[in-house]
């Protein structure tokens, strides 16, 4: 979670660097410059970093939802894949088998005619 609040403070002071009109951009994000009282200006960049930190956190639930689901379609694809080899090595046994009964007999070897 340290890295969280370290990235969010890194693109506040990203953004505070770059300009208000950069900020502007950002949805939910405040216009800090704006203010004139020292107090207020804290303030406002305090609820930009909460802003920042809470989107943070919303963006990496999703994405490790993500990859639990892709983790997950990925265990049932090796799954799968398992079962098809299974299946493809008894297709095989068994066309092999078919081929030893169908191969022709070795003359001398066979009934006379």
């Amino acid at each position: 979670m340290n890295h969280l609040r370290a990235a969010a403070i890194a693109l506040v002071l990203g953004l505070s660097f770059a300009g208000s009109a950069i900020a502007q951009d950002v949805r939910g994000m405040e216009v800090c410059t704006a203010e004139k009282q020292m107090e207020r200006r804290t303030s406002c960049l305090q609820s930009n970093i909460e802003f920042l930190q809470r989107t943070l956190t919303k963006f990496t639930r999703e994405t490790q939802d993500k990859f639990a689901a892709a983790n997950r379609d990925l265990s049932a694809a090796k799954a799968e894949i398992a079962v098809l080899k299974v299946a493809l090595e008894k297709v095989r046994v068994e066309l092999a088998d078919l081929k030893k009964a169908k191969a022709p007999a070795k003359p001398g070897n066979g009934p006379a005619r």
